[in-house]
């Protein structure tokens, strides 16, 4: 005879990327109180970003471990919709003034987002037709980015829906994470290098025309802070003030459109230390997580755009960015709480112990 026992269809595999993760991020909010208590700093942009990540992670593991699919698409769809809100807003913000106010980051970062959740609802659902629906929805995040005038935009998410199919052959995931961090090394080690003015000249002056003059002088004043004070940095939401070349600005938002620069001008090599600490705690979860490794991969590409998109530009600036990162994540390490019933086969009562035998 055999008795129905309910056990999880995935195994579990430690809760360490959530300690990790805990201690992360608390570091991150307490160094930026511990950067900004020695100067004029303001710490709460900081303190804003980490309260959304963690949000949003929280939300994500929740609703996917109870609604995996249907969460990831309502995740996508939102994206969309507020990154065609944040181009509308960029769009009236370049009419006011003569230089745009960057919405464009949050508009690209948005855009890949919402194509890496598509792709990770695509990836986690059996039926092929709504596999075909889901993966057009992270074409049509692409094809939004042609529409809004983001070459970024369609790029990073035309990026990540390619990944999407390729990790469907990838049976490691973890050559697969090695991989993404590598390109997000080689993009922030490239950001430093055009700011340390350390790169051939013609070369040098290809990347210049890209990015534009006004960003890179950006960032060799966020390289001259970070010279002068690189322990604490000078103080959270303060580059705008010592920045000469933000001060020279028709309009200016006080950022230094890259994430890691900003970091070092502002809060120390500390600060990039837990930035990176951030990011390594990201691809640590997914690593570990119990999700299909189509799944991992998916997300881990969609992050990685998003780390590539914050170290040429001011993704991380705005809290829908910080939210639906934190979402993807949290959906891309959810333990599923769907069981299935395993057959076991009940051991043989032993001579003399029937129903009715006396227990003694």
């Amino acid at each position: 005879m055999a008795v129905p026992v309910e056990r999880p269809v995935v195994r579990e595999r430690g809760s360490a990327p959530d300690v990790v993760g805990a201690v992360v991020l608390g570091c991150c909010a307490v160094w930026a109180l511990i950067s900004a208590a020695g100067t004029e700093g303001r710490p709460e942009g900081v303190l804003l970003a980490v309260l959304a990540v963690t949000a949003g992670y929280a939300c994500g593991r929740i609703s996917g471990s109870l609604v995996p699919v249907a969460a990831a698409t309502t995740v996508s769809l939102a994206a969309l919709g507020a990154a065609i809100v944040s181009s509308h807003d960029a769009a009236s913000a370049t009419v006011a003034v003569a230089t745009p106010q960057g919405d464009g980051g949050a508009v690209a970062a948005l855009l890949a987002l919402s194509a890496g959740a598509a792709c990770c609802a695509a990836s986690a659902v059996r039926p092929v037709r709504i596999r075909l629906v889901l993966r057009l929805v992270g074409l049509l995040a692409a094809v939004t980015g042609v529409l809004l005038g983001s070459a970024a935009g369609f790029f990073t998410a035309l990026a990540v829906v390619l990944c999407s199919l390729a990790a469907e052959h990838v049976r490691r995931r973890l050559v697969g994470l090695a991989g993404l961090a590598l390109a997000t090394g080689l993009v922030v080690g490239g950001s430093w290098a055009v700011a340390e003015q350390v790169l051939p000249t013609g070369l040098s002056v290809s990347l210049e025309g890209q990015l534009t003059q006004n960003r890179v002088l950006l960032w060799r004043d966020a390289v001259d802070i970070a010279g002068d004070h690189p322990l604490l940095g000078v103080g959270p939401d303060r580059f705008g003030e010592l920045s000469p070349t933000a001060a020279q600005s028709l309009d200016t938002d006080g950022k230094t459109h890259s994430a890691p620069l900003q970091q070092a001008a502002e809060e120390g090599v500390v600060g990039v230390v837990l930035l990176a600490a951030a990011y390594g705690w990201l691809l640590y979860g997914l690593g570990r997580s119990p999700c299909a490794n189509p799944v991992v991969l998916t997300a881990g590409s969609s992050l990685t755009a998003l780390a590539a998109l914050a170290s040429v530009g001011n993704a991380l600036s705005f809290t829908s960015v910080t939210v639906t990162a934190g979402l993807l994540a949290g959906l891309a390490t959810a333990r599923p709480a769907t069981t299935v019933p395993v057959a076991v086969a009940a051991r043989p009562e032993p001579a003399g112990r029937g129903p009715g035998a006396p227990v003694g």
